[in-house]
């Protein structure tokens, strides 16, 4: 699928380094438009970027935009940013990344998964499914899958899986054939301003779904089972444990490498079906769930139990969703995206059904000190299966605020509500130090956070000399 259009654009990204303006920007290089783009400093992202031949330029210059077109800006580009400003000067259009991803879908069959936590493992799921079906979608996704190494490829059929973005709302304009709601928390505050208001948006989501699509809800979550009431069309279906569940798991059983279940479906005017041992090499009740999803959906679109099952055992993961890093004088260590109380609450109470035998060491760091303000109470809760916490500086993500309280208050915090032993540490090196004198024996490392932390625990073979 080749566009016309793409033989005289210039299309510039401001901010491409990022997983979600990279994978959109590989998208349209496949679909034949001239791709470039910009951004503060080099990451995995932009290597990627370039092994698909698309430039990159390392700082945000007015310059980089000379020939440009048109831009496309991501959510966190701010406008004062020269080439924004340069852009506007020169008259140039602009638009977000969630404009274009609409644009850019709206030629597809799509399936758009949206939520608040969840989202990437359950897209790359369905992909996996789609594979195991031989059927080859546009993939767009807000993690890099180890499937094809990317977050993004561009399939040859007429079917689109992607991971939407409700940070700024942009997930109302992308259209949708068929759609997941995972679960909506307090989070984006910045933009909301109120839970209420996500809610209203996630109410308008699942209301524009199309007569000949379908949109997925998991009913275990309070705040889908609020909005399903205030609802206006029905032309939705439920998934989860709970006994009014279209699609109910049961019979759940885990195992240190993978999570088995089964599935009753319960449907108007059909059979009710039970699909039995249903495997998946992933742990954790919230994966079920988002496995239970891209069953729904696959389902309904009419794949075969038999490719269901055999695509979702062959799952092969997602970077950063609980990865496997070393074992270092005797602990595991992971690296985790988990940033949010909820996610990082998930993965704990996970890791501490299926590894009994050993201590859990959470290793946190912050993100976005806006975050941190909003939930500081459910931070200081969610570490009450870790046996220790270590905190890191907080990861400000550009954020210029005040936090309004003592950090070291925060720890406090944590320490009587999850009950749990705490250190703080200043800086990566001091981590480092940390690990060599006081971690050793039969644990379970996870680095938790969405900033540079991942880079601090995929250095640590290196630094430690473990092959």
């Amino acid at each position: 699928m080749k566009i016309e259009l793409a033989k005289t654009e210039l299309i510039h990204f401001v901010g491409i380094g990022g997983i979600g303006m990279s994978g959109l920007a590989i998208i349209m290089k496949g679909l034949g438009f001239k791709i470039q783009g910009s951004d503060i400093s080099y990451n995995k992202n932009i290597e990627r970027l370039k092994k698909n031949k698309i430039k990159v330029y390392i700082s945000h210059k007015k310059q980089n935009i000379y020939k440009s077109t048109l831009l496309v800006i991501s959510s966190a580009i701010k406008k004062n940013n020269c080439e924004y400003i340069e852009a506007k000067k020169k008259g140039l259009p602009i638009y977000t990344r969630g404009e274009v991803l609409g644009h850019i879908v709206s030629l597809m069959k799509n399936i758009v998964v949206a939520g608040s936590h969840g989202k990437t493992t359950t897209t790359s799921l369905i992909s996996s499914i789609f594979a195991q079906s031989n059927i080859d979608p546009t993939v767009i996704n807000g993690g890099v899958l180890n499937s094809f190494g990317n977050s993004a490829k561009l399939g040859k059929s007429n079917w689109c899986i992607l991971e939407s973005d409700e940070s700024d709302g942009s997930f109302l304009k992308v259209p949708s054939t068929y759609s997941i709601v995972t679960n909506i928390d307090k989070e984006h505050m910045d933009y909301y301003k109120s839970l209420q208001n996500l809610k209203n948006k996630f109410i308008y989501f699942v209301e524009k779904t199309p007569s000949f699509g379908k949109t997925f809800l998991c009913i275990d979550d309070k705040n889908n089972k609020e909005i399903i009431k205030k609802v206006k069309t029905k032309n939705y279906l439920t998934y989860g444990v709970h006994k009014i569940s279209n699609f109910r798991i049961q019979n759940i059983s885990q195992q240190t490498q993978f999570s088995k279940f089964d599935l009753k479906i319960s449907l108007i005017g059909k059979k009710k079906l039970v699909i039995k041992n249903i495997k998946i090499p992933i742990i954790g009740l919230h994966n079920i769930r988002n496995a239970t999803a891209a069953i729904a959906v696959c389902y309904s679109i009419g794949i075969s139990i038999n490719f269901i099952k055999k695509g979702l055992l062959n799952f092969r993961g997602v970077q950063r969703r609980f990865n496997y890093i070393f074992n270092y004088r005797g602990s595991d260590y992971y690296d985790d995206y988990a940033h949010h109380p909820t996610e990082i609450s998930e993965v704990l109470n996970s890791v501490s059904k299926v590894y009994k035998n050993k201590k859990i060491i959470c290793i946190f760091q912050p993100h976005r000190i806006s975050r941190l303000k909003n939930l500081r109470k459910e931070f200081s809760l969610c570490f009450k299966k870790a046996h220790k916490v270590i905190m890191c500086p907080v990861y400000k993500a550009g954020e210029n605020l005040s936090l309004g309280f003592k950090y070291y208050n925060f720890a406090k915090d944590i320490i009587n509500n999850s009950k749990v032993e705490l250190i703080m540490i200043n800086s990566q090196l001091d981590l480092y130090k940390n690990i060599k004198q006081t971690i050793y024996g039969n644990n379970i490392v996870i680095g938790m956070g969405a900033g540079s932390i991942s880079n601090w625990m995929r250095n640590l073979p290196k630094i430690f000399n473990d092959k």
